[in-house]
């Protein structure tokens, strides 16, 4: 009985240390293998043979220990080592490695899967994948590049192939005004020659009288239906865009609006106008030097099958705009990247003891609107020259023909100061805008809480997604899948679906490599123990043999 006991506990131990010796090696085998976790196989006993139980100790004895024979053992858990491996550094920014607890979140055929190992890299459909062509997981994001939380699904990065352009809602300026310059008292003032509405010149022409009958004083008719009015203009001595209308049942006040339209007079602050008195066309354009308006032979014109002539009009110039201002040229973007040209000239107002007013006009020849006057506003330093009121104002800019929605632009004013010199006088220069044209999604760099984000040629960087990771109350019960990756098990409960460095989740590290923790030196000394308690364990089987064949010989 007590031979064959030792055979079969001896039997035992051969088994446990095969399992051991198995782990290791498989341990030793995967050293190189990203992301993989070592194991390790505990025994516990098994039930053993009980001679006695013992007894108590009495007046006449001292008592007795109980007697029992272990049975051998038993393989109780093989546990996978979670804790961190080491970290490298990869050269691609596709390559992820997690600092920490969790597990990336892998969509495969046989539903989610989970792993460690960190190295994947963008297919043909700029899918994140792993090594095996399984996705990975994550939050994507709207179409304002706002990450959708909702759902999980396949990480894309295109590379490439995704265009954005950022429309302008900031721009800020900077430089000083003159504010002990002259102070502009009047704008340009031109008169064209008195316009009829008959051949005969008789009667004056008003806002009413249509287009084709308007008539110089030699009785000349200056407009025919179907002609193209085309009109350009100079202010401060740049040449103003032309724009272009039909004649046909326009009037004599349309021409004026479009002339109006042109020169980017702002009606609604003092002196400016366009307008009909006694017959001629009166104009009279805003206050600074920067806003005195030119009109030459040449810059009205009519275009009647295909041959161009002069409409000459006789504007006389009576006086020009006076007065210290600047002007500031920029450059804004729209929401499909398209560069729009706006003027900002500045115009000191007025001036007193204490404070100095400088008034500002804004201007867009690709406004959509056919007037290229945006807004006008003021600014008020104080006596030190610092800006008090406003330091912020607004202006849109109407772009229904050409893109989805309008632009409002903020205007940052905090950075012009009111002190120069007569010799530099005023000077105002653009610092910054955040709009910018369209731009192709070249690279992208992933941060410590799984956010990509994509950096365009442009200069604009977009979010383009978000990894996630996945925590689990007993990561000792996920079941392995192969390709290092691990599937929920009954024992490791539900998975937790959070975002890097939140909730106990580790944090990622994009460009790096999370390697095997396996200790080669650990297991190779392992290893020789467990081939010991082999050795031993048949060193037991072959005692046992021997005393069978002593009572073998007995019986001869």
């Amino acid at each position: 009985m007590g031979l064959s006991t030792a055979l079969n506990t001896s039997l035992n131990g051969l088994r446990l240390n095969e399992t051991s010796i198995d782990v290791l090696g498989n341990n030793i085998a995967n050293a190189g293998t990203n992301g993989f976790k070592a194991s390790e196989a505990l025994f516990a006993t098994q039930l053993s043979r009980t001679y006695s139980v013992g007894s108590n100790s009495s007046s006449f004895s001292g008592g007795t220990n109980p007697r029992q024979v272990g049975l051998g053992a038993s393989v109780s858990q093989i546990r996978r080592d979670f804790t961190q491996g080491n970290i490298t550094n990869s050269t691609s920014p596709s390559d992820m490695a997690i600092q920490g607890d969790g597990f990336f979140v892998i969509d495969s055929p046989s539903g989610t899967q989970y792993t460690r190992a960190g190295n994947f890299f963008l297919n043909s459909d700029d899918r994140l994948v792993t090594s095996s062509g399984l996705r990975v997981q994550g939050y994507g994001v709207d179409e304002n590049f706002n990450i959708i939380t909702t759902q999980l699904q396949d990480i894309v990065i295109p590379l490439g192939d995704l265009n954005v352009a950022q429309a302008t809602e900031n721009v800020a300026f900077t430089g000083a005004v003159y504010s002990s310059g002259t102070p502009a008292t009047q704008g340009a003032m031109l008169t064209s020659a008195v316009l009829y509405s008959d051949a005969a010149a008789t009667t004056q022409a008003d806002a009413l009288t249509a287009l084709t009958s308007l008539y110089d004083a030699a009785g000349n008719q200056l407009f025919q239906a179907g002609d193209e009015i085309n009109f350009a203009s100079k202010k401060g001595g740049r040449n103003l865009p032309s724009q272009s209308m039909t004649a046909g049942a326009l009037t004599y006040g349309d021409l004026l609006t479009h002339i109006n339209n042109v020169l980017g007079i702002d009606t609604t602050t003092s002196g400016g106008s366009v307008s009909i008195v006694g017959g001629a066309m009166q104009i009279n354009g805003n206050y600074g030097s920067v806003n005195d308006l030119d009109i030459a032979t040449g810059d009205l014109t009519v275009t009647q099958a295909g041959i161009t002539s002069d409409v000459n009009l006789g504007f006389n110039k009576t006086q020009a705009s006076n007065g210290e201002s600047t002007i500031t040229d920029l450059i804004v973007y729209d929401s499909l990247g398209q560069p729009i040209s706006v003027k900002m000239t500045t115009v000191l107002e007025t001036q007193s003891n204490n404070t100095t007013t400088f008034r500002y006009y804004l201007e867009s020849p690709d406004d959509s609107d056919a007037s290229v006057a945006l807004s006008t506003g003021t600014l008020t330093f104080d006596g030190n020259g610092k800006l008090t009121n406003p330091t912020t104002a607004s202006f849109n800019i109407n772009r229904a023909n050409s893109a989805p929605s309008d632009l409002q632009i903020t205007i940052d004013f905090s950075r012009v100061s009111g002190i120069s010199t007569q010799t530099a006088g005023s000077a105002i220069t653009l610092q910054s805008q955040d709009g910018s044209d369209p731009g192709t999604l070249t690279t992208y760099v992933i941060d410590e809480g799984g956010i990509i984000n994509g950096i365009f040629d442009n200069g604009i960087i977009r979010t383009l997604g978000q990894v996630v990771l996945a925590r689990f109350s007993n990561p000792q019960g996920l079941l392995e899948s192969g390709d290092t990756n691990f599937v929920e098990g009954i024992a490791s409960g539900p998975p937790f679906i959070t975002t890097p460095g939140n909730f106990g989740s580790g944090t990622v590290r994009s460009g790096s490599i999370e390697l095997s923790n396996t200790d080669i030196g650990k297991s190779l000394v392992d290893l020789i123990v467990a081939s010991t308690n082999y050795r031993g364990n048949a060193r037991v089987i072959d005692s046992v043999q021997q005393l069978v064949d002593e009572l073998l010989v007995l019986g001869r």
